[in-house]
C-alpha cells in the first residue's frame, strides 16, 4: 500500500514510521525545508503521562477570568472578529463540567498511556538520542490552596494507575536538588514519577532519518494547495511546485492546519490553534539548574532539563494564526525560570520561540478514519502531540493498513462531532 502523510512533525513522522514498518510504501509532504519546524520544534520537552488532562475541566471559567487579570498571566486573548473562535471557545465551555472532564480525560488517557507503552520500543528499534531523561515531572505548589486543590488530580491519577508521590518541601528539593536556593518559594509539590522528559525536535529529526533509510520518502518545501476526491475517496494531493502527488491512503497530520486543507472536502474540525511561547537556554552551574521538568502551577509555566539546555516554555494565548514572536512576549518564561533556578542559566543567552498548538475543545485529539474512504486524522493533540505521538502514531497505522489497533477508537474519531 502506498499512503501519503501530510505532516512532518513529530505525529506524522511517527505515523510514517509505523506505516513503513509494517510494509507500506510511505511519502511524506511539507511545506518547511525539514521535519520538526513547526509546533515540534521547541515545544516544554514533557512526555506527560501523568498530566494528561483536557483543559477544559470544572472551575477553569472563573480561573481563566482571574489569569486575565494576572501581572504575569498564563492566558491572553485578542477580541478577534472569528467565529470560528468564538464558536470553538463557546464549545470547550461547555466541556467544562464534570461528566465531560471524565469521558474526555478517560479518552486521553486511553492515547497516553499506549503511547507511555509504545515509546520505549520504538527507541530500542531505533536507537535514537534525544536528550531524553526519565525522572518524572514536579507540579510546584507555591501556595497551600493549590496543594490542597491538587487532591482531586490525585484521586485522578490514582484512578488510573498513574504513579505520583506528595511531596513536602524538602521533598521537593530532594527531587530537584537547586530548589534548595529558593525554599521559600514553594509550599509542596505532586511528583508524577512515570512522565519523562526529552527534545521533541531532537526526536523528530533522529526519527525523520531512520525513516529516509527506511525508504520513506520526505518531500520538503512543498505546500498544499487541496486534497482530491472523487467518488467518495481521495485521489491525490495538489502540491505546490511538485503537482499532484497520490497513493492509496492519506493521513493527514498537520496540526492546527488541518481545518483548513480538511474544511473544502467537507470535513469539519473544531480544532484550533493555541499560540504558546518558550525560551532555551544554555546550563552555566548545574547545581543551579533543573534535573527534571518542574511546573509552575502558579504561571502555569514548565521548565525543562534538555542535556546541557533548559528549555522554559507556557503561555496560552488565542489569537488565531499568528505567528508573531513580539519583545515581551516571553517575559512570563523568563521571569519563572530566573525565579526558581536563578544563576542555573544564562538568560542573556535565551533564544525565543513560539508555535500553535492543534486544541480541540474536548482536549482529545482527532484519530483515524473519516468519512471518505482512504483518508484518516492524527490531529488535535493540543499540548500533548510530543506525548501522545508514538501511541497515536502507532494506532492509526494500524487502523490505515487493516489491523486492529491495541486501543479502543471509541470517541477519538472525528464522528464524535458530528
Amino acid at each position: 500500500m502506498k499512503v501519503v502523510v501530510m505532516g512532518a512533525g513529530v505525529v506524522g513522522v511517527t505515523t510514517a514510521w509505523y506505516l513503513a514498518r509494517q510494509g507500506a510504501e510511505v511519502t511524506v509532504i511539507d511545506r518547511q525545508p525539514g521535519p520538526g519546524l513547526e509546533t515540534s520544534y521547541a515545544n516544554a520537552g514533557e512526555l506527560s503521562y501523568g498530566m494528561t488532562s483536557p483543559w477544559a475541566a470544572p472551575g477553569i471559567p472563573m480561573k481563566a477570568l482571574k489569569w486575565l487579570f494576572m501581572k504575569r498571566r498564563p492566558l491572553f486573548i485578542w477580541p478577534l472578529i472569528s467565529p470560528t473562535m468564538w464558536i470553538w471557545g463557546i464549545q470547550m465551555l461547555r466541556n467544562c463540567n464534570e461528566a465531560s472532564y471524565r469521558i474526555n480525560k478517560t479518552r486521553m488517557v486511553r492515547i497516553s498511556n499506549y503511547s507511555r507503552d509504545c515509546l520505549p520500543d520504538l527507541i530500542a528499534d531505533t536507537g535514537i538520542e534525544y536528550d531524553g531523561r526519565a525522572q518524572g515531572t514536579l507540579q510546584l505548589f507555591r501556595t497551600a490552596k493549590q496543594l490542597k486543590a491538587s487532591k482531586a488530580d490525585q484521586e485522578i491519577l490514582a484512578e488510573y494507575g498513574s504513579p505520583f508521590e506528595v511531596l513536602d518541601p524538602e521533598g521537593c528539593i530532594a527531587a530537584e536538588p537547586a530548589l534548595a536556593n529558593v525554599r521559600e518559594r514553594f509550599v509542596g509539590g505532586l511528583r508524577l514519577t512515570a512522565d519523562r522528559t526529552g527534545d521533541c525536535r531532537m526526536f523528530t529529526v533522529a526519527l525523520a532519518e531512520k525513516c529516509a533509510e527506511a525508504g520513506i520518502d520526505f518531500r520538503y518545501g512543498q505546500t498544499i494547495r487541496q486534497i482530491v476526491v472523487e467518488a467518495g475517496r481521495v485521489v491525490g494531493i495538489d502540491t505546490e511546485p511538485a503537482g499532484r502527488i497520490t497513493g492509496d491512503a492519506y493521513v493527514c497530520a498537520m496540526g492546527s492546519y488541518a481545518p483548513r486543507i480538511l474544511k473544502p472536502i467537507g470535513i469539519r474540525l473544531p480544532v484550533y490553534p493555541v499560540k504558546g511561547y518558550s525560551v532555551t537556554l544554555p546550563v552555566v552551574d548545574d547545581a543551579l539548574a533543573p534535573q527534571s521538568t518542574i511546573m509552575d502551577e502558579t504561571h502555569k509555566v514548565a521548565i525543562t532539563r534538555l542535556g546541557d539546555r533548559i528549555r522554559v516554555a507556557g503561555q496560552a494565548e488565542i489569537a488565531g494564526y499568528s505567528g508573531r514572536l513580539g519583545p515581551h512576549a516571553t517575559d512570563t518564561v523568563r521571569y519563572v525560570v530566573g525565579d526558581l533556578f536563578p544563576g542555573g542559566g544564562d538568560l542573556s543567552k535565551a533564544e525565543g520561540w513560539t508555535g500553535l498548538r492543534p486544541m480541540t475543545p474536548d482536549g482529545t485529539p482527532v484519530l483515524g478514519p473519516t468519512h471518505l474512504k482512504n483518508l484518516y486524522l492524527n490531529t488535535g493533540h493540543g499540548t500533548l502531540g510530543w506525548t501522545m505521538s508514538a501511541g497515536s502514531g502507532r494506532a492509526v497505522a494500524d487502523v490505515v493498513l487493516g489491523r486492529k489497533p491495541e486501543i479502543d477508537f471509541d470517541g477519538l474519531t472525528a464522528e464524535r462531532y458530528t
